[in-house]
């Protein structure tokens, strides 16, 4: 659906929770306890001065490559950005509550104007710069990761347009270590288009969309660690020190990734062959508690968890359908078994864009919807599905049989598929779940087969307004849903030209609340971000929107 590091959200499938978060929707609370106004937003991560952290040493981890390596990508996933960060440059990050910090090894000057009502940015570029070819970063690597992103080229199968579209041009400044980007009207969340960018060589349509594709290429990357092995048969990677890095070295001598599923990092964390692994679930969370040398670290996350509408699907192009199927949906009851055994709550979420621990977040979901099965019974009457002699709703002598494709054989996927099945039984709906394979992820949202699917995404940013069009506007391919109308597709792009950022925000809730009358995107639930970690690593865990440098992650001394 989406993804990025560079952009905005990164798109993950929908496993279990406790090692993820996400924000949940409309419903009455069925824990014993009342829920907290607002998720966690603690941030538990060993946060380490960079001179405070030993010199060598190996960092293993669950992962592997995506199949489009790309964060540019619309194909790109979570994945593709964090694997991206270890040998690309990351030039923008964000502390834990989002303000913006620059990486002097990238950008040694930052300068932003408005003149006008347009907004300039000048981008110093470090004059040591250069990529892994020889080739210096230089205001060519802006323009081209504009070029590639600003939908002006539709054969670039861009993630996300938002923002790369407000720029009028990218030029050489005064010389060209500067890049200097001017912009139609004000961009608020300018930082999010260039905390990474491209090799000019990988900014034509045929590298942008292929060149990643299960492959890496170093050569065309960045940064204190660059590629040591990155096997296609096991889907194992290694990263080592760059010795054309000319910033701060890595403190570490190798950063590895395992290709390892869920249930196999938890054993291989129990038996010291990991790091850090997540605690997916109450299971995973009990294995691993407790054991010697390692600690849990949780907090909050910018993560959600949304079923998603196909409008394309004959079944569902029935507004009154998706309506009547999100009244039968008892968030609360879906969150209550992602979060079984974890002694944590939180509210409901009620945006795609903005957690409940930030500020200008409304629910807006509950604005719009309320888990009301009575109701959603009406609606179908009122479209015309009537009950028949199995209980199944019929109309036209058809059955009302929707959908539902389940990824991997994960135990609170099943668990959540079949509480979604029951739920739509007693409206009359026969919810059929269609299995596919974890690796088919890629496939099921840019092929669209589904009628419902339960997919997450992260914010890797704080900026709402540049992730709204993403999950709403029509003509965006990120939007897996298909919904949306061109007169919503304006108001919502009219978000991202507001230069204050509260009143940006309070405009993004009020086109969210349109655009969930479209009744094709349903955020169900969040939660922590826990994970076993081992003693004396710094700088990894919990830390909502931040991303440490890899050049700062490394064992404590």
């Amino acid at each position: 659906m989406r993804s990025r590091l560079a952009l905005p959200v990164a798109l993950i499938a929908a496993v279990s929770v406790a090692a993820t978060a996400c924000q949940s929707s409309s419903g009455k609370s069925t824990g014993s306890k009342a829920a907290p106004k607002a998720a966690s937003a603690a941030a538990d991560y060993n946060p380490q001065p960079y001179d405070n952290i030993k010199d060598g040493g190996t960092y293993t981890t669950a992962g592997t490559f995506d199949d489009q390596g790309n964060p540019f990508n619309v194909n790109a996933t979570l994945t593709a950005s964090r694997v991206w960060a270890w040998y690309n440059a990351d030039a923008i990050t964000y502390s834990p509550t989002g303000e913006v910090q620059y990486n002097p090894d990238y950008y040694s000057d930052v300068k932003v104007t408005v003149e006008g009502g347009h907004q300039k940015v000048v981008l110093t570029i470090n004059p040591k710069a250069v990529f892994n070819d020889g080739t210096p970063i230089d205001w060519t690597a802006i323009e081209a990761t504009w070029k590639a992103n600003n939908g002006s080229d539709k054969a670039f199968a861009a993630a996300t347009t938002v923002g790369y579209d407000q720029i009028t041009s990218v030029e050489r400044g005064a010389d060209a270590k500067q890049a200097v980007i001017t912009f139609k009207g004000v961009d608020a969340s300018w930082s999010s288009l260039f905390t990474t960018f491209l090799h000019p060589k990988a900014a034509t349509v045929d590298n942008f969309n292929q060149a990643y594709v299960k492959k890496a290429h170093p050569e065309w990357g960045a940064g204190p660690y660059t590629v040591g092995t990155w096997d296609t048969h096991s889907g194992n990677i290694t990263f080592v020190r760059n010795p054309k890095w000319w910033g701060r070295k890595g403190k570490l001598d190798q950063r590895v990734y395992v290709n390892l599923e869920s249930a196999a990092a938890v054993n291989a964390f129990k038996n010291g062959q990991l790091d850090y692994t997540s605690a997916v679930d109450a299971e995973s969370l009990k294995q691993i508690k407790g054991l010697k040398g390692t600690e849990i670290r949780s907090g909050g996350s910018p993560f959600e968890y949304s079923l998603n509408f196909n409008t394309k699907s004959p079944v569902l192009s029935d507004k009154a359908v998706r309506k009547a199927i999100q009244e039968s949906v008892d968030r609360a009851q879906i969150a209550k078994i992602q979060f079984q055994g974890l002694d944590y709550q939180e509210p409901l979420p009620g945006s795609a864009v903005l957690h409940s621990f930030q500020k200008g977040y409304e629910d807006n979901v509950s604005a719009v919807l309320k888990y009301a099965p009575d109701d959603a019974k009406n609606t179908l009457d009122a479209a015309g599905w009537k009950p028949g002699q199995d209980g199944i709703r019929v109309k036209d002598g058809k059955k009302l049989d929707v959908g539902y494709t389940l990824l991997g054989d994960d135990a609170l996927g099943k668990a959540t598929a079949g509480a979604l099945a029951a739920m739509l039984k007693q409206i009359g709906v026969h919810l059929v779940i269609t299995k596919a394979d974890d690796a088919d992820f890629s496939k099921v949202l840019s092929e669209r087969r589904f009628d419902l699917f339960l997919s997450g995404n992260r914010s890797m940013d704080p900026f709402a307004a540049r992730y709204l069009c993403d999950f709403y506007c029509s003509d965006r391919d990120a939007n897996i849903t298909g919904s949306g109308t061109p007169a919503l597709n304006k108001e919502i792009l009219a978000t991202t030209e507001i230069a204050d950022l509260a009143e940006q925000n309070a405009a993004v809730n009020k086109a969210e609340q349109k655009a969930l009358q479209e009744y094709a995107f349903l955020p169900l639930y969040s939660g922590p971000s826990t994970y076993g970690v081992k003693k004396g690593l710094a700088n990894v865990g919990a830390t909502i929107f931040y991303s440490p440098l890899p050049e700062t992650v490394g064992w404590q001394k």
